[in-house]
This record gives C-alpha cells, structure tokens and sequence, in this order.
C-alpha cells in the first residue's frame, strides 16, 4: 500500500481490536500472577517515612511519571527521576527514608545501573518491576515483582505496548491498595485536587456558600417595603425571615411576590413569605445542592446548622455552582 491509497477503515478496526485484545490477555495474566512481591512492595512503601522515588527509561520513564502522579495525588507522597539525569546529580534527590521503585521490562536497562547501586550503598528499600526475574534489576532488588510473559500488541512483538500496559495497571494496583489501607477520603483526595473537573465534584456547600453576615435576613414583622429594598440590594433574589438571630421561618421569593402583588406593600414578611423552605447542610456535596436547585427550580438555597435545621449558617447560589464548574 502507497501512502495515497486509502485506508481500510474494517482492517484498521480489525487491527484496533487485536491490539486491545492482546493487551487484555496481558492484564489478565498479570491478575492472576499478582503473589507476594505486590504485598510485600506495599509494606516496604507503607513503612517507608520518606517518598516513593519512581523511575525507568524510555517508555518505562512515561509510564513512572505517571504513576508517581497517582501516588502523590492518592496519599503516597512521591516523585518521578529521570535516571540519566540521577547519574549526573540528582541521585541526591533520594535520601534515607525512601523507597525507589524502578521499572524496566528487560531489567538491565543500562541507565539504571548508577540508581541500583545508589540504593545499594546507602540501604534504600528498592523496588524492581520487569519481566524476567533472572535480570540484574530483580536480583539486586529487596522486592522484586516480575511481570508475566506476554507478547507485545504489535504485530512485530518489538513495540513496548503489553509491557507497558501491565507496568502501568501493576502501578496503579500498588497506589490503590495502599489508598485503601490509609482509608484516604474523597476529602482527602480533593486537597490534592482543588482545580479542574475533579475539584468542582468534590466541592462541599460549606466551600461555595456566602457567610451568615452576608445574607438578606429579614426578622418577623418587617414590612415588605424594606424586604423588598434588601432583595434588591443583596443580589440574591430572596430573603430570609428569622426569628431572634439565626433561626430560619421561611424565605420570601420572587415567586411569592407574584402572588401577592395586589397590596404588596402592604403587608409584612411574614404574610408572604414560604414556610418550611427547602434548605441543605454546609457538609452536602455543592453536586447535590445543584441537583435539588434544577429539581425545585429554583436558584438559591439557606443552608443550615446540621446540628440545628432551624440555625441559618450562610447561602449557596445556582451561580455559585456554575462558576466553580459544578454541573
């Protein structure tokens, strides 16, 4: 085939799926292999006061990169070093307390020679992942974990794709089991995540919602004149009706202020208002807060003392949650 001759989109399909396939079957065989290394890997991680130095070259350098994110972002604190670069100074990146996790399918990837025999001289725990348990990475290791024999995804068996695929699930198995162990807390996990999609799904009312010296309260009797003058001045398109300082009667809406128009400014709050509101905790998921405002149709909720549902504690808007991406 020429360059210029046109794709078969069904071979190209048929390629796809082989390659999904084979990879497949590699994780599989990596399920069923899991032994004691995977455990004994996490005790050396769990009782290591330091970081997890990940590292490999190469493909398994992309691969260690990603999982050192993973583990710093699900409770395990650590860092990715470029094995070329640790031979030209940044060995002293890794110090008493650490743990090297080094990746290489072969295990004698020359370039993680000097961060073996670093590990070894100074009596940090190493870590060896690759295939073939006779390699000079897993003897010299003090946890070796060595990946199944499976073929590569290509149909040449020389681009590193299986290998990669299952050094990559191996990593991720490693920083979920040891997320679980610490019990680390979707709280926990949005520390680490403030910012993006992540963030935004984890946020809490309590991190969205306005203070209690912000709100437009209104106490029992107050004409609607003045009710009417604070709606407009806060923003929010309500106003709390309280009784002493904080507790919550009922909330006067636009919609309340369409069924009474005739003498409107006759009245009090407390003609008009809606009893009973709808109201959320501070500790409620902001997701949730959305999905009830779209339920009800409405566009603010009071949020309350969950010690106390009567006890206003602040408000959170519909648009507060669009701007900080909730949807």
């Amino acid at each position: 085939m020429t360059p210029h001759e046109p794709a078969d989109p069904a071979e190209l399909i048929k390629a796809g799926r082989r390659v999904i396939a084979r990879e497949a079957e590699g994780l599989v065989a990596l399920g069923e292999g899991l032994g004691p290394g995977f455990a004994e890997a996490c005790a050396v991680i769990l009782a290591a006061p330091g970081r997890v130095i990940v590292s490999g070259m190469g493909k398994s350098g992309h691969i260690a990169r990603k999982l050192a994110a993973t583990f710093a972002s699900t409770g395990t604190p650590a860092y990715f070093v470029h094995p070329a670069e640790a031979s030209h100074g940044d060995l002293g990146m890794m110090g008493e307390g650490d743990v090297a996790l080094l990746l290489s399918n072969s295990g004698e990837t020359p370039e993680l020679a000097d961060m073996i025999t670093y590990t070894r001289r100074f009596s940090i725990p190493l870590i060896g992942v690759a295939s073939n348990a006779q390699s000079t990475l897993l003897k010299r290791a003090d946890v070796a974990i060595v990946l199944p024999k499976a073929a590569e995804a290509c149909e040449e068996g020389i681009v590193p794709t299986t290998s990669t695929t299952m050094t990559l699930a191996l990593g991720d198995a490693l920083a979920v089991a040891l997320m679980k162990h610490r019990r680390f807390t979707p709280d926990k996990f949005r520390e680490f995540h403030p910012g993006g999609k992540l963030g935004a799904q984890l946020a809490r009312v309590q991190d969205l919602m306005h203070p209690f010296d912000a709100l437009p309260l209104a106490t029992r009797g107050t004409p609607m004149s003045e009710a009417l003058l604070m709606m407009s001045q806060k923003g929010y398109g309500v106003v709390g009706v309280t009784e002493g300082d904080d507790k919550l009667l009922g909330i006067v809406t636009d919609g309340d202020l369409r069924r009474h128009m005739a003498g409107l400014l006759e009245l009090n709050v407390e003609q008009v208002m809606t009893e009973k509101p709808l109201t959320i905790g501070p500790d409620a998921l902001a997701e949730e807060a959305l999905a009830l405002m779209n339920g009800r149709k409405i566009t603010c909720l009071f949020v309350v003392d969950p010690a106390d549902s009567d006890r206003l504690a602040g408000l959170i808007h519909i648009h507060d949650c669009l701007r900080a991406g909730v949807a």
